[in-house]
Protein backbone atom coordinates (compact mmCIF):
# COMPACT_ATOMS: atom_id res chain seq x y z
CA UNK A 1 0.00 0.00 0.00
CA UNK A 2 1.16 3.61 -1.18
CA UNK A 3 1.31 6.08 1.77
CA UNK A 4 -0.83 9.16 0.30
CA UNK A 5 1.04 11.77 1.94
CA UNK A 6 4.58 12.85 0.90
CA UNK A 7 7.66 11.72 3.24
CA UNK A 8 8.63 16.13 2.96
CA UNK A 9 4.64 16.90 4.06
CA UNK A 10 4.85 14.72 6.86
CA UNK A 11 7.80 16.22 8.15
CA UNK A 12 7.02 19.55 7.62
CA UNK A 13 3.94 18.99 9.31
CA UNK A 14 6.01 17.66 12.36
CA UNK A 15 8.18 21.10 11.95
CA UNK A 16 4.96 22.88 12.13
CA UNK A 17 3.97 21.09 15.55
CA UNK A 18 6.79 22.09 17.20
CA UNK A 19 7.50 25.37 15.65
CA UNK A 20 4.07 26.42 16.05
CA UNK A 21 3.32 25.26 19.57
CA UNK A 22 6.62 26.63 21.27
CA UNK A 23 6.35 30.16 19.25
CA UNK A 24 9.49 29.21 17.95
CA UNK A 25 10.12 30.83 14.02
CA UNK A 26 12.36 28.94 11.57
CA UNK A 27 13.85 29.99 7.77
CA UNK A 28 16.22 27.99 5.72
CA UNK A 29 18.68 28.43 2.79
CA UNK A 30 18.53 25.72 0.00
CA UNK A 31 21.12 25.19 -3.11
CA UNK A 32 20.98 22.18 -4.62
CA UNK A 33 16.83 21.66 -3.74
CA UNK A 34 16.22 24.87 -5.21
CA UNK A 35 13.21 25.52 -3.18
CA UNK A 36 11.95 22.20 -2.21
CA UNK A 37 12.04 22.49 1.69
CA UNK A 38 11.11 26.22 1.99
CA UNK A 39 7.91 24.77 -0.31
CA UNK A 40 7.37 22.02 2.26
CA UNK A 41 7.29 24.05 4.72
CA UNK A 42 5.36 27.03 3.48
CA UNK A 43 2.63 23.98 3.20
CA UNK A 44 2.45 23.47 6.09
CA UNK A 45 -0.76 24.29 8.98
CA UNK A 46 -0.12 27.36 10.56
CA UNK A 47 2.93 28.39 8.66
CA UNK A 48 2.17 31.95 8.47
CA UNK A 49 3.16 32.01 12.71
CA UNK A 50 6.34 30.09 12.39
CA UNK A 51 7.40 30.44 8.97
CA UNK A 52 10.00 33.44 8.43
CA UNK A 53 10.35 32.36 4.66
CA UNK A 54 13.34 30.86 2.76
CA UNK A 55 16.28 31.68 0.50
CA UNK A 56 17.47 29.97 -2.95
CA UNK A 57 21.25 30.49 -3.18
CA UNK A 58 21.21 28.21 -6.17
CA UNK A 59 24.54 30.08 -7.72
CA UNK A 60 27.93 30.52 -5.50
CA UNK A 61 27.96 34.17 -6.24
CA UNK A 62 24.68 34.27 -4.39
CA UNK A 63 25.98 32.34 -1.50
CA UNK A 64 28.66 34.21 -1.30
CA UNK A 65 26.98 37.95 -2.03
CA UNK A 66 23.59 37.66 -0.59
CA UNK A 67 24.48 34.70 2.75
CA UNK A 68 27.71 35.63 3.54
CA UNK A 69 29.56 32.56 2.28
CA UNK A 70 34.00 33.12 2.48
CA UNK A 71 35.48 32.37 -0.54
CA UNK A 72 36.50 28.92 -1.18
CA UNK A 73 34.41 26.04 -1.98
CA UNK A 74 30.55 26.26 -1.44
CA UNK A 75 30.08 22.55 -0.94
CA UNK A 76 31.49 22.06 2.20
CA UNK A 77 30.56 22.04 5.95
CA UNK A 78 31.77 25.72 6.48
CA UNK A 79 29.77 27.08 3.69
CA UNK A 80 26.63 24.98 4.87
CA UNK A 81 27.29 26.83 8.70
CA UNK A 82 27.58 30.27 7.20
CA UNK A 83 24.51 29.99 4.97
CA UNK A 84 22.56 28.91 8.40
CA UNK A 85 23.83 31.70 10.24
CA UNK A 86 23.27 34.26 7.00
CA UNK A 87 19.33 33.01 7.01
CA UNK A 88 19.14 33.77 10.79
CA UNK A 89 20.46 37.23 10.64
CA UNK A 90 18.71 38.26 6.70
CA UNK A 91 15.15 37.17 8.09
CA UNK A 92 15.42 36.97 11.52
CA UNK A 93 14.21 33.36 12.26
CA UNK A 94 15.11 31.47 15.72
CA UNK A 95 15.77 28.50 13.89
CA UNK A 96 17.57 27.53 10.32
CA UNK A 97 18.16 25.31 8.26
CA UNK A 98 20.91 25.18 5.02
CA UNK A 99 21.96 22.95 2.66
CA UNK A 100 24.43 22.50 -0.10
CA UNK A 101 25.83 20.29 -2.24
CA UNK A 102 26.78 18.25 -5.35
CA UNK A 103 23.13 16.84 -6.58
CA UNK A 104 24.81 15.54 -9.84
CA UNK A 105 25.75 13.99 -11.93
CA UNK A 106 28.78 15.51 -11.83
CA UNK A 107 31.64 16.57 -9.42
CA UNK A 108 31.47 19.73 -8.07
CA UNK A 109 34.22 21.81 -5.87
CA UNK A 110 36.18 18.70 -5.40
CA UNK A 111 33.03 16.49 -4.04
CA UNK A 112 31.98 13.91 -5.76
CA UNK A 113 27.98 14.00 -6.76
CA UNK A 114 25.87 13.06 -4.10
CA UNK A 115 27.58 14.93 -1.63
CA UNK A 116 25.70 17.21 0.93
CA UNK A 117 26.31 19.51 3.84
CA UNK A 118 23.43 20.29 5.89
CA UNK A 119 23.70 22.94 8.99
CA UNK A 120 21.08 24.24 11.68
CA UNK A 121 21.58 27.58 13.55
CA UNK A 122 20.06 28.90 16.62
CA UNK A 123 18.30 27.86 19.76
CA UNK A 124 21.46 25.67 20.44
CA UNK A 125 24.94 24.92 19.04
CA UNK A 126 26.25 24.83 15.30
CA UNK A 127 25.50 21.70 13.82
CA UNK A 128 26.37 20.49 10.61
CA UNK A 129 25.14 16.84 8.80
CA UNK A 130 27.64 15.38 5.89
CA UNK A 131 26.05 12.94 4.07
CA UNK A 132 27.12 10.72 0.70
CA UNK A 133 24.15 9.89 -1.03
CA UNK A 134 23.65 7.52 -4.26
CA UNK A 135 21.69 8.25 -7.09
CA UNK A 136 20.58 10.31 -9.75
CA UNK A 137 19.86 14.11 -8.81
CA UNK A 138 16.52 13.86 -7.88
CA UNK A 139 16.57 10.86 -5.51
CA UNK A 140 19.54 13.10 -3.85
CA UNK A 141 17.75 16.09 -3.74
CA UNK A 142 14.73 14.63 -2.62
CA UNK A 143 16.67 12.86 0.40
CA UNK A 144 18.42 16.15 0.74
CA UNK A 145 15.05 17.62 1.76
CA UNK A 146 13.88 14.79 4.06
CA UNK A 147 17.13 15.21 5.94
CA UNK A 148 16.71 19.00 6.33
CA UNK A 149 13.20 18.91 7.88
CA UNK A 150 14.20 15.32 10.36
CA UNK A 151 17.27 18.21 11.58
CA UNK A 152 14.66 20.85 12.02
CA UNK A 153 12.46 18.63 13.79
CA UNK A 154 15.12 17.14 16.10
CA UNK A 155 16.18 20.46 17.09
CA UNK A 156 12.63 21.89 17.54
CA UNK A 157 11.83 18.88 19.65
CA UNK A 158 15.08 19.76 21.98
Amino acid sequence: MTDPEPRAARLAAEVAEWAGGSGVTVAAAESLTGGQVCAALAAAEGASAWYRGGIVAYASAVKHELLGVEDGPVVSAPAAEQMATGTLRLLGADVAVAMTGAGGPDPQDGQPPGTVFLAVAGRGPLTVAHRRFDGPPGQVCERTVHLALELLVERLRG
